[in-house]
């Protein structure tokens, strides 16, 4: 058990049997009363997020995760299959639980997978991944007096805001964390 006043974002959490992994965490201290924390977290087995506020006095049961660096192998649908690198096992993982980061995954990408009593339950991506530029319009001539964006797509199917010099066939990397544009890489 621990302290509602030891959470913060990433950590994870249980509650009747649901895991749940804190997004936003806010300690609010009224004039008078008891503090009272507010956090964001997501169900790691369904997806879904909620809302919860805990009196500062509560306790919660922590939990304790596994991690295992794997391969990311191919999408089938709404099921991601990776590989562990050491023993060569296969996990899969539902495209609600990874959330928004599955725009980010491409073939043979390292993450670290979270387990819980050997059930993968979460995603790990690194904080920015190399991805080719499939799609891209024109840039007008004469238009760059300042920071113009327009929009690409990536091989993965992901639309990234990014300067107005990147083109179709270049290679960009994109911050996993926001999905924003940080270079272009030469190969």
């Amino acid at each position: 058990m621990i302290d509602v006043n030891e959470l913060r974002k990433g950590v994870t959490f249980q509650i009747d049997n649901d895991l749940f992994k804190v997004l936003e965490y806010q300690h609010h201290k009224p004039g008078r009363g008891a503090a009272t924390i507010r956090v964001k977290a997501r169900n790691l087995r369904t997806g879904a997020t909620i809302d919860k506020t805990f009196n500062s006095s509560e306790r919660i049961q922590d939990v304790r995760l596994d991690y295992r660096n794997v391969q990311f192998l191919y999408a089938d649908g709404d099921l991601y299959y990776f590989m562990d690198m050491e023993t060569y096992e296969q996990p899969v993982i539902a495209k609600d639980t990874i959330g928004e980061q599955a725009i980010f995954l491409k073939e043979s990408v390292e993450v670290k997978l979270t387990f819980f009593e050997n059930e993968p339950l979460d995603v790990e991506l690194p904080t920015s991944v190399d991805l080719l530029v499939t799609k891209a319009d024109t840039s007008v001539k004469g238009d760059t007096a300042t920071g113009v964006t327009k929009r690409v797509t990536v091989e993965t199917g992901a639309e990234v805001n990014t300067p107005s010099f990147v083109e179709e066939g270049d290679v960009i990397r994109v911050d996993t964390r926001t999905g924003d544009y940080v270079t272009r890489v030469q190969e």
